[in-house]
């Protein structure tokens, strides 16, 4: 199995203008980082996370034996398809391009891969992601779980706090399906690992929900997880969420400006505080490779089945100015 490809911080270090992920640019979140701050490390959570479990029950509207705790939506992910694997399922239906972790989750489960509107008689565990990444717009999976329901459809929600145009879906989820939710991102805090999902009715009423929490260790949320997810749902992070909104909505206006000057192809759709865009003609890893030196890195989407483009997370004007200037040095060495 390749090695994940992620963005983020490399061998190099930190980028200090990192457009490779989607976290927010506005954050961290203060009253994340206060909650954090206030965290009590000496002692272990609640091994059954009591107080957790009932506040994003409530802040969902949701019974709590609905929710389930992840160290991540990457160990869920890895989680339910071993799960899946272990209740006879055969098969994963994925994104055509989406979350590399989907497929690798499902490999490593010996699940068969396939992308698509499925049309098989076996159940199977199917993925879906709105806004999806890494074109950031409507996943073409939903409408289709909506005609053949089942308990093992999971929409990833990880960047819909993030929406920056009309909303994707003009309902709501499937009430049938697992939703799951990760806030690092929305909070600006991707290093803190926490995550939750949202069990539908069935899956608690058939014992699916308390088998998955079977299959955690101990404790696999923190004490930093349990103040994120503590903070996330307080009307303080939700107030500071919703601010930031217009200015990533203006930040990512004044990026698409910028990369039509470069000669970028943005891809239509993109819904989120990140979008896709095709490199100019000649373009490729050694033009990534420079801009990584001087400082900017971009998430190549060649893992996600798109070569020869980029994600772009929305960054404030001074890192889109970095972006311009490390281009026009690249050019300038290359054309001369």
């Amino acid at each position: 199995m390749n090695a994940p490809q992620h963005g983020g911080p490399d061998a190099l270090g930190v980028p200090p203008h990192d457009f490779s992920t989607n976290a927010n640019a506005c954050g961290p979140c203060p009253a994340a980082l206060v909650a954090l701050a206030q965290a009590d490390r000496s002692r272990y959570p609640d091994p059954a996370y009591t107080a957790l479990t009932e506040a994003l029950a409530a802040f969902h509207d949701v019974d709590a034996p609905r929710i389930v705790l992840a160290a991540s939506a990457s160990e869920f992910i890895h989680r339910i398809s071993a799960l899946a694997a272990r209740s006879g399922l055969r098969r994963a239906v994925l994104p055509q391009h989406g979350y590399g972790d989907y497929a690798r989750a499902a490999t490593a489960c010996e699940l068969a891969c396939q992308t698509g509107q499925y049309a098989g008689k076996d159940e199977a565990l199917h993925w879906a992601c709105e806004p999806a990444s890494p074109l950031g717009g409507v996943d073409a999976q939903l409408p289709g779980w909506a005609a053949r329901p089942g308990t093992w459809q999971v929409l990833d929600r990880a960047y819909a706090p993030l929406m920056l145009e009309s909303q994707a879906t003009a309902a709501p989820p499937p009430a049938h399906a697992w939703q799951l939710w990760s806030p690092n991102k929305a909070l600006g805090l991707t290093g803190v690992r926490a995550a939750y999902a949202i069990a539908p009715p069935a899956a608690v009423q058939g014992g699916v929900a308390q088998r998955l929490r079977d299959l955690a260790p101990s404790w696999p949320v923190g004490a930093d997880g349990v103040a994120l997810l503590g903070a996330w749902v307080g009307s303080e992070a939700q107030h500071w969420l919703a601010q930031t909104l217009p200015t990533l909505r203006q930040w990512k206006a004044e990026q698409l400006q910028l990369c039509e000057r470069l000669g970028w192809q943005v891809l239509p759709g993109s819904l989120a505080n990140f979008f896709t865009a095709r490199l100019a003609a000649g373009e490729g890893a050694p033009l990534l490779a420079a801009l990584r030196a001087r400082g900017v890195k971009l998430r190549d989407c060649a893992s996600f089945g798109l070569p020869g483009h980029v994600r772009l997370g929305v960054l404030p004007p001074a890192s889109q100015h970095a972006l311009h200037q490390a281009w026009h040095g690249y050019h300038l060495a290359h054309d001369c």
